[in-house]
């Protein structure tokens, strides 16, 4: 069907809720099908809903097989520059709001700011002949914020999992991670540094720009986000 609309939500967490909860204060009832992979909208046979990982929502607004989406800001600005500049940013919402910073363990006492972690860092590469290691799943956003504030002896280690588990286990030394709270960094004596914030995030509805001319688009856009 040539004007389906194709619309990305959160298959998990936190934002499935707070997105499915939109739908139903804008009266579109959902319909799940095959193990809710895949759903419609009640009564609107032109809109085609798809859960997917938060990630993969952005990767294919980038593409344009999606043509709307629920996402993170900070998944966003993470993806590859190719895959931003081809996504609109619609409305960033009220809810899922956390900040992607810089946490380190809190017996590291001298360290309080990014100037006193590149210290660390070159202390570590001539005394102990290694980089420092920072767990992260943002390697792009990490990388980038370092190396503007003049952090360059590191070495990213790609998170797979709890990434405030790292430093705990030697996988890592510290850790860039998003939190809400910092009650998770807390429980693994972990702490923020002064100036580590790197991103604030938020949910935000996304559009495809390939697709904006799409037949009933426009309206559902303003709708949902309204």
């Amino acid at each position: 069907m040539k004007n389906l609309i194709n619309i990305g939500i959160p298959s998990k967490g936190r934002l499935r809720k707070d997105v499915l909860n939109i739908f139903k204060k804008k009266k579109l009832k959902l319909i799940s099908e095959r193990r809710e992979l895949i759903g419609s909208v009640k009564n609107k046979s032109n809109i085609k809903i798809l859960y997917l990982h938060a990630r993969e929502i952005i990767e294919r607004l980038g593409d344009g097989s999606l043509d709307l989406g629920f996402s993170g800001f900070d998944l966003l600005k993470e993806s590859e520059i190719n895959t931003q500049k081809k996504i609109n940013v619609v409305k960033k919402y009220e809810f899922g709001k956390a900040n992607l910073v810089v946490a380190i363990p809190d017996p590291w006492i001298d360290v309080q700011t990014i100037a006193d972690l590149e210290e660390i860092a070159f202390e570590f590469r001539d005394k102990k002949k290694k980089r420092v290691r920072v767990a992260t799943k943002y390697p792009n956003l990490t990388r980038e914020f370092l190396f503007s504030k003049g952090v360059t002896q590191f070495r990213l280690v790609s998170s797979l999992g709890a990434t405030e588990a790292y430093p705990f286990t030697g996988s890592a030394e510290l850790i860039t991670d998003i939190t809400s709270t910092g009650e998770t960094l807390k429980a693994n004596n972990l702490r923020v540094l002064k100036d580590g914030q790197i991103l604030k995030s938020q949910a935000c509805i996304f559009t495809s720009k390939k697709n904006l001319k799409k037949k009933g688009l426009k309206n559902l856009i303003r709708l949902l986000s309204k």
